[in-house]
This record gives structure tokens, sequence and C-alpha cells, in this order.
């Protein structure tokens, strides 16, 4: 398969969910399925606006940011649903975990889209084969459409990915340019919003062509430095990498992995938990931050995942919260069946001097015995600086490797710490 992919170039999908937000409510409640749906912000006032919507909305018409007034006029028998971003959370983490099995180099670029470099993953098949495995596994384990883009750079990658809706995959190449891209409006262009578009229409710009055969100092006079890098763009031209780091927005810490057998035996698989709750742990505290969601994965047998989080009453750190709260989840959404796959994220990730801690009577004794400590610790901070002293768990295992339980993976913007070789990769998705 290696022949399928460029020597020199990059290969780069652009994954993106299908009207997300109501996707998920139909694969909750499949009824919904074939309906108009819109998720609005206050379905109590008229004044509230669409944040999605079905395609069946919008075939009368509803558009996102659309007044609810307005769409209910347009379609009657609108449904209206309040958002449940703990669900959409959890689907996201869900697509993101299939993204990770095909590469390590995945960016999020917000709850429901994402770029995946594939260029050394021919193992999986061509880069065609590979998109449409990963569309197939996020509809059967996920029951969720997207579209996905490929292209040599990520601007053609996005660009692809809107083309084909609901279900598409397109692939955009440089040569494609000049016959695909430049006939469009420019206001069709990734990056060019209405503003820009003016902007650029006053220039006797109107086309994606016109835009790629512009003046470059007109260009940068009227749009600054932004002016020669849509002009690139317009001509097919991306230098930016795919890069897991630079989503600060959509920050996590996770690890998951696979298990070196199916595993049905209650004990063993909370062992897995304890373990990767010592390893989340472990890394919250080197990066000094606190998770104020925490969810859970599980890969069964048959390949079926479901992810399930709860955003938490205190932001946690600690290996026993992680995994006291992960049990929980575990036990109560487990179904009894085999499992090939575990994992754990925290999500939400705050500072610790952002991070208010609701004080219950069964946790006010306990930490009413640490502030002389942490009062001392402060006044070291202040007379000698911030690194002065830490927490040891801050420390602890920076050089203190743990043993491996089955595959590590950890499915957040920081997995190139630990992810899996190319053989567990394969492993993974066999």
């Amino acid at each position: 398969m290696k022949q399928m992919y460029p020597k020199n170039g990059r290969v780069i999908l652009h994954v993106d969910m299908n009207s997300f937000y109501a996707s998920v409510e139909m694969a909750y409640d499949p009824t919904l399925k074939g309906k108009p749906l819109a998720i609005a912000g206050n379905p109590e006032e008229r004044r509230g606006i669409i944040v999605t919507c079905s395609y069946e909305a919008r075939s009368f018409g509803v558009k996102t940011t659309m007044p609810l007034w307005e769409a209910k006029k347009l379609c009657p028998q609108l449904i209206i649903m309040k958002p449940n971003f703990e669900r959409y959370r959890a689907a996201s983490m869900g697509m993101f975990d299939i993204l990770h099995e095909y590469s390590t180099l995945v960016e999020p670029v917000s709850i429901d889209e994402g770029y995946v470099d594939i260029t050394d993953s021919y193992e999986f098949g061509s880069p065609i084969e590979i998109a449409e495995t990963i569309q197939k596994q996020i509809f059967q384990q996920l029951d969720l459409p997207c579209s996905i883009g490929v292209a040599p750079n990520k601007f053609l990658a996005k660009m692809a990915s809107d083309m084909k809706k609901p279900m598409g995959i397109t692939v955009l190449r440089k040569r494609d340019v000049p016959h695909i891209l430049w006939p469009m409006q420019v206001e069709e262009m990734h990056g060019v919003g209405k503003k820009t578009g003016e902007k650029l229409r006053n220039l006797n710009i109107a086309t994606i062509g016109e835009l790629a055969k512009a003046d470059e100092i007109v260009l940068k006079a009227a749009l600054g430095i932004n002016g020669p890098r849509l002009k690139q763009k317009a001509n097919g031209q991306d230098l930016r990498k795919v890069d897991p780091e630079s989503a600060s927005e959509f920050k996590s810490v996770g690890n998951s992995t696979t298990l070196p057998r199916d595993v049905s035996n209650q004990r063993e698989l909370l062992q897995v938990f304890e373990k990767l709750s010592s390893q989340v742990s472990s890394r919250l505290k080197r990066k000094k931050v606190m998770a104020v969601s925490l969810g859970i994965t599980i890969r069964y047998k048959d390949r079926k995942t479901i992810t399930r989080s709860r955003k938490l009453k205190n932001p946690i750190q600690q290996d026993e919260e992680i995994y006291r709260m992960a049990k929980e989840l575990f036990i109560k959404h487990w179904n009894g069946n085999a499992v090939r796959l575990l994992g754990i994220t925290g999500t939400d990730l705050v500072e610790p001097d952002q991070a208010v801690k609701q004080l219950d009577l069964f946790s006010f004794e306990k930490d009413a015995k640490k502030e002389p400590l942490f009062q001392t610790m402060d006044l070291l901070r202040k007379k000698y600086g911030a690194k002065i002293i830490d927490n040891a768990g801050a420390l602890s295992e920076m050089k203190l490797p743990r043993p491996k339980i089955g595959t590590d993976t950890s499915f957040n913007k920081d997995f190139l710490q630990s992810r899996p070789g190319k053989g567990s990769k394969k492993d993974d998705i066999s």
C-alpha cells in the first residue's frame, strides 16, 4: 500500500461530523430519526436561536443561528430540544478515540471535527480505504454520520469535507484546484468570512480563482498579513502541519489500554481502571491541571465502543478520586460482556488555583487537617518563588516508569507522550 502514498508530500484527512448535536440526539433516541429536529439554546423562549438542526429540518429552510420563531414558521412540526453537552462530549471522545486508531497525529479543531495525518498509516490500506473504514466505524460504533476530505494539506482537506454531506468522502488534489475550487464564490472558501468577503469584492475579487491570481501587495494592504495567506490557500498551498498540541480549547488528558485478551472478569477490569487512573493522575500532575469532567471508554469483544462521562462537583487530580469515579461509571454502564479496551479521560481542565472545591461533611475534616501544610507551602512559594516546592505527585512518575498494561494509548491533544506502536495499532483494529 505504500505506493499509494506520496514520496515527499502528506496525506491528510479532515473528519467533520454531520449535524453533530442533532445526530447525537438521534443516536440516543432512534425515534427521532427521519424527523425535523433542532437543538436550540432556549426552546421556551421565542427569542432563542437554532444551534444546529437535522438535514430533515434543513429541507424546510431551517438554518443554524435562525431565530426559533422563524424556524417554527418554516417548519411547524419542528422538534426542538435543549443541548445536552455531556452527551455530545462523550460522543466526541468516542469519535476521536476511533481516529487515534489510525494515526498518532490527530488535531482536534472542535468538539465535532478534526484533522488526521495518515501519511505513515499505509498499513491500514490506501487513503480512500482508510477514510471509508473510519466513516463506517464511526457510523457502526457510534451511530453518527460524518463527511471526510482527503487531501495533501489541511486547507484542501477542509474544503473537500464540505463538498459532500452527509456521509460523503471527497478527494481534492492540488491539480484539482483550478477546475474545482477556482470557479467557487470567494465566500465559500474556508477562512473567508462575511466581512473578508465584502473587502475582497470591493477589490473586484468575486471567485476563489480571482483571489488566486490577485496582486499580493493589494491583498496585504486590504487584509493585512491574512491577504497573502488567503492567496496561497486559493492556490492550494498550505504548509501547516497536523498538530495535536494546537487545540488548546479542546484540552483533555486520558489514557486507554488494549487488553492482551478479552476480559469479562469484573475484578480484573477494575484493576485495569486502577492502573489507568494512576497514569491519568500522573499526567494531570505533570501538567499541573485538574479535571472538571471525567469520562470512560469501553470497547467490547465485538468492537462496539461506548463512552460515558460525568461533570464533577469538584475538580479532581488524585488517582483514588479518578478511580472512584471511573469505577462508578463502569459499574453503571458495563453490560457484562467481554471487554477489549478500557480508557479514562479527564476533560474541562483547570489550573489548581482556578479550582474551587465544594467542601462537604465528608471532605471537610480531611481537608482541614491539610490546611496548615498548604499555608506553609504558600509562604515558601511567596518567599522563594513558585518552583521552590511542589506536591510529590507532580514529580513522582516523571522518573519512575510504571509497568505497562496491555497497549497504552492516550486519546487527547497530548497523546504524543504515549501512543501505541504500529504493531499494536494493527492489533487494535483487527
